[in-house]
């Protein structure tokens, strides 16, 4: 049986400045590597340095590969291998393989090492049954400190490393497979602002950039990760249309969260502060990000949701998230464009999730309409030749 594959981090003092240290064990013996400089202070590092959780992702890269390494011969039957092994490699596979945006592996990350690994790690793939995974979901269930939307997320993010083993390590069945889901609905209910709001809540910003940022999120729909990678050429005045191309999030700039890139329509009352935001002396060329932070870089998402919530208490708002401005652009984009123009505007995936606009905008003359057609059709006809015949009652 191979040896297990396993290793930790670990930050070595030096003279010259402490550096991440990764230590691991696999089937050729332990091994030692310097992964990079400590960086110990707040903000992004510097090329060269790691902070810690660079340092892990580092290891978890390293550890993956000579996974990978033991199965270049004959696949490893199931009872080699450990749920802890097929977690590792799932991560490598939807990373390096899938290619997932990075805030979403960090999730998946998150929950795997966190979740389900400390519950089946030490397991043989082929001990874990369907009555395992059950007992887990109803030990989850029993805790009540979780949502169904969430324990199933848990479930399905089980599946998938089950499903991994099956072709990597040679697993028979997915134990994950025949378990049921928790009742989980959506009940499409959000807060969004009326125009009005809007246009008192741009007032009350704390500057023309906050101002131009929530008439981009209300009136444009664009996420929050996608405001913070808009650069000046994305932003087509003579077009009147805005390209998302990308989205900043977890200190990553990628592509958007659908994977595509979009355009949506720039009207007027997100053209104007735009316009205006352009006229500003420093980092307003074609390259330059639209909204950043006094140095020209990618503003911290905290710091604006502070500035955010003040400002909406300023205006006397009622308590509403930043992601329900998004929510705003929903509900008055489905009264005025097809359904497949806003789920194009908005870069959803389903257009079951574009439905929960139409289905939470008040249809205000709808009694008024019902009555009518009833009135309608109850009416008498005009009466006929034989109808006024005489001798007929």
């Amino acid at each position: 049986m191979p040896a297990p594959v396993s290793g930790h981090v670990f930050r070595k003092k030096r003279a010259s400045g402490d550096r991440w240290m990764a230590k691991w064990r696999d089937a050729a013996g332990q091994h030692q590597r310097v992964l990079g400089r400590a960086w110990t202070q707040r903000g992004r590092p510097p090329s060269g340095y790691l902070t810690k959780q660079l340092a892990q992702r580092e290891l978890d890269t390293i550890l993956a590969d000579a996974r990978r390494g033991q199965l270049l011969g004959p696949l490893r039957p199931a009872g080699g291998a450990t749920f802890a092994d097929a977690a590792a490699e799932w991560l490598r596979y939807i990373e390096h393989d899938r290619k997932r945006r990075p805030s979403t592996i960090r999730d998946y990350r998150i929950t795997a090492n966190n979740v389900l690994v400390p519950a089946f790690g030490d397991a043989s793939l082929d001990a874990i049954t369907s009555v395992h995974v059950d007992a887990f979901r109803a030990m989850l269930v029993a805790e009540g400190r979780l949502s169904a939307r969430t324990i199933n997320k848990y479930l399905a993010l089980l599946h998938g490393i089950l499903k991994r083993a099956q072709r990597v390590y040679g697993l028979s069945a997915n134990a994950a497979a025949g378990v049921e889901r928790q009742p989980a609905r959506r009940s499409g209910d959000f807060n969004v602002l009326s125009s009005e709001e809007v246009e008192a809540l741009i007032r009350a910003a704390a500057s023309p950039q906050d101002a131009a940022l929530f008439a981009t999120a209300a009136y444009a729909g664009l996420r929050l990760g996608e405001l913070r990678a808009l650069r000046w050429h994305d932003a087509d005045f003579a077009k009147r249309l805005i390209h998302v191309r990308r989205s900043y999030v977890q200190r990553d700039e990628g592509a958007p969260k659908s994977g595509r890139v979009r355009s949506v329509p720039m009207i007027d009352q997100v053209a104007r502060p735009l316009d205006e935001l352009s006229r500003r002396e420093w980092f307003n060329g074609d390259e330059d990000l639209v909204f950043c932070n006094d140095i020209g870089e990618h503003f911290e998402d905290s710091a604006l949701r502070r500035r955010f919530y003040a400002a909406r208490e300023q205006a006397g708002l009622k308590p509403i998230r930043f992601h329900d401005l998004r929510h705003t652009f929903g509900t008055l984009a489905v009264q005025v464009f097809p359904l497949s123009d806003v789920k194009a505007y908005m870069g959803h995936a389903d257009i079951a999730t574009t439905m929960i606009y139409v289905h939470h905008v008040p249809q205000l003359d709808a009694a008024e309409k019902l009555s009518r057609a009833l009135a309608s059709s109850s009416a008498p006809g005009p009466a006929t030749a034989r109808d006024a015949a005489p001798g007929r009652a």
